[in-house]
C-alpha cells in the first residue's frame, strides 16, 4: 500500500503477521474491556447481600439463599489516601479526544469560594443552590480541591444525577470501605456510614425534604456540600442546612470569559454584543462558552483553508490573537441565546450524528467508544471532544450529557425525527454489548443511563418491534447492575423490562422479570413485595411448566416466608412435573386418611332408637350356648346383614326379569298376609293383614319367610301360591300395646312372650326369601314391599343401635344349631 496515502489497515484491519502493529488503544482509561482483556466465559457472580448469599445467573435467573456462617464476608475495610485519588481520577469524565480547549477559570467567585469553605471547615453541611449553566460544577470542583485536608477520610465526590437517598449512601459507603462483593443491608449500612467523617460533595443532587433529612441523619460525622437547582424539593426546616445563592456573572467578567474561550480580543462590535447577550442571558457562564464556541467557528469561516493563499507575504498576516481584518455578519441576538442549532450545523457529520443519538436518548450521550460502532466512523470518537470544546455537553459523573437547554433547541430544529430509529440501534448496541463475556459489571453499570434511556424509549414507543428489543436490552443488562451492586439501576431496568414484555406478550420473559423483582425486594427487606413478586412468577411459569424456574421462585418463597416468621408454603407440582417430594412414611397423609364409605346408611337420628338390655341366660338354662352367644354377639350381627343383602339382591335381580310381562295364569299377588297355622296364639285373623314390622335380619318371627308388606309371607308346597296358605315355619310378630295400630313403637319396651322356634324341617335349605316351584327351583315371590323401603333394614345396618335376637334349636342328631 502506499504509505502516504493509508488504508484501513492503518487501524488495525486487514493486517496479519508478526509485523502487524497493534490495534489503536482506547483513548480513555475507563473502558478497559475494549483493550486487550482475557475474556470472562461466564458472567455468573456471586454477592453477599446483608446475610443472603446472591447468585446473579443472566440464564435461568438469580437464585438467593441464606448465607452460611463460614461464607460470610470480613468487615469492610477504609480506602487509603492512595486508593482514594485512584478511586476519585477514575470517577471523572473521560477526557474527550481530540485538541484540548481553553483552560477557563472562575471569575467572580472567589467569596463564594472562600464562604464555603468555611462552612465546611466548621462541619456544617451546606447547599448551593443555581440555575443550570450558572457554573456550579466548576464552584464544586474548586471547593472541593480546598477542602482534600479536612477530614480523615478526605473528599468524597458523587452524583446526585437519578439518584435516591439510599443509592447515594451505598456510593458514600463504596467511595470509604472496600469490600468487594458485599453490599450490606440497611442496619448494616447505617451502622457503617455513622463512622465516616468525610466532606462529601454531591453535584446534581434530585433529593430534598425527608429522604434529605435521612442522608443527613445517617451520616452524623460528614459534612456535606450538595449542588442544586432550584426546582428541586426544599429541605425540612430543622435541617440545619447553609443555604448559598448562585447567581450569574457580572458584565465585565462576561466578556472576560467571552476572550478567554475566543482566546483573543475582542471588537467593539463584538464588545456591543456581548453586552446585549449578558442582559439576555442574565450573566449565565454557559451562554458566554457557546457565544465564544460561534465566534470562533466565524473566525475559522472567515480564514477558510486558503489563508496562506490570500496573503502573498506572511508579514501582511494579522498577529495571533487578533481577529481577521475581513468583515463577517455577527450572530444575531437570538442565536446567541440558543446557539445549539447554529453551532451543530458548522460541526463534522459524525458529530451531528452523535446529537441525533443523545436526542434519542433523552439527553445521554453514549461513551465515546462507542460512538464509532453507533456513528459507523472509525474517528467517531474525536466527535466527542467537538461537542465539548462548544460548550454543547456538561459532565454527569464518570459521563457527559447534553448541556442545560440543548436538548429542546435541538429537538425544535429536526434532531428528534429519527429518535425512534436511533433509540433502536443504540438498544441494539447495548444488547450485544453488556451481554459481552468481556465487557465487566463495573462498565455496564457506568453506561447505566445511556442504557436506561434507550430502553425507556423503546417501551414507551409505538412501532412495530419496539417492544421485543426492549425486553432484550433489559434481559442483557439487568444481570450486569445486579453484579455491578447498582441496584437502583436494577430495578429500573427490571420494571422497564417487565412492562415491556407485558406489551410484547412474552409471558416467559415477563416471569423472569417478575421473578427478579421479588429477589431484589427480598434483598431489600421488603418482604411482602417479595411474595406478591413471586407469587406472580411462580403462576406463570406454572402455566408454562417451566420446572427449573418454578422450583428457584419457590425456594425464594419459602426463604421470604421463614424470613417473615410464617409457616413454609405448601409445595405445589406442576403438570408433568415427576420430581418426588421427600416426605415421612410413617407420618399421616397432609390430607388425612381417606374416610371408607359406608355400605348402608347411617343413622344420624338417635332420638328415636331402640336400646335395650339383653338378659344373660340362666347357666341351669342356657349352659354353655349362652356364653356363645354372648361372645359371637358381633358375629351375629355381620351374619344378619349378610342375609338381608342377599334377600334385597335375589328381589332385584328377579323384578329386573319380570317387569316387563303379565302375571302368571293363577298367580295373584297380593297385599295381605297370610295367616299362620298358630292363628290361636298370635291373635291374627287368617285373612287379616298384619302389620307387625319385620326384625333385623329380613323376617318376621323366627324362622325364614318372604317379606311382605308387614315382613311375613307364605311359602306353599303346591306349584301356585295361596294367599290364605301359610307357611311352615312363618310366624306374625305380637302388635305392641303402646301402638293402636298394632306395630310397636320405636323407644317402646320390648315383648316380653318369647318368640317362636323356628319350625323349619330338618335338611331343608333355601333362601329366606323363596318359595318353591312344580321343577323344584326355589322362586322368590314378589310382593309390594320390594318396590318400597323399609325402615328396619337402615336400622338394621346401624349397628349396636338395634337389639338381635337369636333362637336355638337342635336337629335330628342333637347338636346345638344357632339361627
Amino acid at each position: 500500500m502506499d504509505p502516504t496515502n493509508r488504508g484501513p489497515e492503518e487501524y488495525g484491519h486487514d493486517r496479519s503477521g508478526d509485523d502487524a502493529p497493534p490495534r489503536r488503544q482506547s483513548r480513555d482509561p475507563l473502558t478497559p474491556d475494549f483493550g486487550h482483556q482475557t475474556p470472562q466465559q461466564t458472567r455468573a457472580v456471586q454477592l453477599i447481600s446483608g446475610d443472603l448469599l446472591l447468585t446473579v445467573n443472566p440464564v435461568d435467573g438469580s437464585e438467593i439463599e441464606s448465607c452460611r456462617p463460614g461464607e460470610r464476608p470480613a468487615p469492610p475495610e477504609r480506602h487509603t489516601a492512595e486508593q482514594r485519588a485512584d478511586r476519585e481520577r477514575a470517577a471523572a469524565p473521560p477526557v474527550p479526544a481530540g485538541p484540548p480547549g481553553p483552560q477557563l477559570s472562575l471569575l467572580e467567585r472567589q467569596e463564594d469560594r472562600e464562604r464555603l469553605v468555611r462552612h465546611l471547615g466548621r462541619g456544617r453541611s451546606v447547599r448551593l443552590t443555581g440555575p443550570a449553566g450558572s457554573g456550579r460544577t466548576a464552584l464544586l470542583d474548586a471547593v472541593a480541591a480546598d477542602c482534600a485536608d479536612l477530614a480523615p477520610d478526605g473528599v468524597v465526590r458523587l452524583s446526585g444525577y437519578k439518584r435516591t437517598g439510599a443509592d447515594l449512601l451505598h456510593a458514600l459507603f463504596e467511595g470509604v470501605y472496600r469490600a468487594p462483593l458485599h453490599r450490606p443491608d440497611r442496619e448494616g449500612l447505617l451502622a457503617l456510614v455513622q463512622g465516616i467523617g468525610a466532606v462529601v460533595v454531591v453535584d446534581d443532587l434530585e433529593i430534598g425534604g425527608a429522604p434529605l433529612q435521612e442522608l443527613l441523619d445517617a451520616t452524623p460525622e460528614c459534612a456535606f456540600l450538595f449542588g442544586v437547582s432550584p426546582d428541586v424539593p426544599a429541605p425540612t426546616a430543622d435541617s440545619n442546612l447553609e443555604e448559598v445563592l448562585l447567581d450569574g456573572l457580572g458584565r465585565s467578567a462576561s466578556i472576560e470569559l467571552l476572550q478567554r474561550v475566543v482566546e483573543r480580543e475582542l471588537t467593539d462590535e463584538e464588545a456591543n454584543w456581548a453586552g446585549d447577550l449578558w442582559f439576555e442571558s442574565e450573566g449565565l457562564p454557559l451562554r458566554f462558552v457557546q457565544a465564544g464556541a460561534l465566534l470562533r467557528q466565524r473566525d475559522d469561516l472567515r480564514t477558510g483553508q486558503d489563508t496562506l493563499d490570500t496573503y502573498d507575504d506572511p508579514a501582511d498576516m494579522p498577529a495571533f490573537g487578533t481577529a481577521p481584518s475581513a468583515d463577517g455578519p455577527l450572530p444575531s441576538l437570538g442565536e446567541g441565546a440558543a446557539p445549539a442549532a447554529l453551532l451543530a450545523s458548522r460541526l463534522s457529520e459524525a458529530a451531528r450524528e452523535t446529537l441525533r443519538f443523545a436526542v434519542a436518548l433523552g439527553g445521554e450521550v453514549p461513551h465515546q467508544a462507542h460512538l464509532p460502532a453507533l456513528v459507523g466512523d472509525t474517528h467517531a470518537d474525536a466527535a466527542l471532544g467537538e461537542l465539548h470544546r462548544c460548550g454543547l455537553l456538561s459532565p454527569a459523573g464518570p459521563r457527559y450529557r447534553l448541556a442545560a437547554g440543548v436538548l429542546a433547541q435541538l429537538e425544535a430544529s429536526g434532531y428528534g425525527e429519527t429518535a425512534d430509529t436511533h433509540a433502536r440501534s443504540a438498544a441494539q448496541h447495548y444488547t450485544w454489548w453488556s451481554g459481552h463475556p468481556s465487557v465487566t459489571p463495573e462498565r455496564a453499570a457506568a453506561e447505566a443511563d445511556a442504557l436506561l434511556a434507550s430502553l425507556s424509549r423503546l417501551v414507551l414507543g409505538d412501532q412495530a418491534g419496539q417492544a421485543s428489543a426492549a425486553v432484550l436490552l433489559a434481559r442483557s443488562a439487568a444481570p450486569a447492575f445486579a453484579a455491578g451492586m447498582q441496584w437502583g439501576s436494577w430495578e429500573k431496568a427490571l420494571r422497564s423490562g417487565q412492562e415491556a414484555a407485558r406489551i410484547a406478550g412474552e409471558v416467559a420473559e415477563e416471569a423472569y422479570f417478575h421473578h427478579e423483582l421479588g429477589v431484589l425486594a427480598l434483598c431489600a427487606g421488603h418482604l411482602d413485595r417479595a411474595r406478591a413478586e413471586l407469587e406472580t412468577s411462580i403462576g406463570m411459569r406454572g402455566a408454562l411448566a417451566d420446572k427449573s424456574g418454578a422450583v428457584a421462585g419457590r425456594r425464594a418463597l419459602a426463604l421470604v416466608a421463614d424470613r417473615a416468621g410464617e409457616p413454609l408454603p405448601a409445595e405445589r407440582t406442576l403438570a408433568g412435573d415427576e420430581m418426588p417430594v421427600p416426605r415421612d412414611e410413617t407420618a399421616s397423609p397432609p390430607g388425612g386418611v381417606p374416610a371408607v364409605r359406608p355400605l348402608f346408611p347411617r343413622v344420624t337420628d338417635t332420638s328415636a332408637m331402640l336400646i335395650t338390655h339383653q338378659e344373660p341366660m340362666p347357666p341351669e338354662k342356657g349352659g354353655s350356648r349362652a356364653g356363645v352367644l354372648r361372645g359371637a354377639r358381633r358375629n351375629l350381627v355381620a351374619v344378619g346383614a349378610g342375609a338381608l343383602l342377599a334377600a334385597v339382591l335375589g328381589t332385584v335381580v328377579t323384578l329386573g326379569a319380570t317387569s316387563g310381562s303379565e302375571d302368571p295364569e293363577g298367580r295373584n299377588v297380593t297385599t295381605e298376609q297370610s295367616a299362620d297355622e298358630d292363628e290361636g296364639e298370635n291373635g291374627v285373623p287368617a285373612d287379616e293383614p298384619a302389620d307387625a314390622p319385620a326384625s333385623e335380619d329380613g323376617t318376621s318371627g323366627d324362622g325364614p319367610s318372604a317379606p311382605g308388606p308387614s315382613g311375613t309371607a307364605g311359602a306353599s308346597t303346591s306349584g301356585t301360591p295361596s294367599p290364605g296358605a301359610s307357611s311352615p315355619g312363618a310366624s306374625s310378630g305380637t302388635p305392641s300395646s303402646g301402638s293402636p295400630t298394632g306395630q310397636p313403637t320405636l323407644g317402646s319396651p320390648s315383648p316380653t312372650k318369647p318368640t317362636k322356634p323356628p319350625t323349619t324341617p330338618p335338611g331343608q335349605t333355601g333362601s329366606p326369601s323363596e318359595t318353591p316351584t312344580e321343577t323344584g327351583t326355589p322362586t322368590p315371590t314378589p310382593s309390594e314391599s320390594e318396590t318400597t323401603t323399609d325402615p328396619t333394614m337402615s336400622d338394621s345396618a346401624s349397628g349396636p343401635a338395634e337389639t338381635v335376637t337369636a333362637s336355638t334349636t337342635e336337629d335330628t342328631t342333637g347338636s346345638p344349631t344357632t339361627a
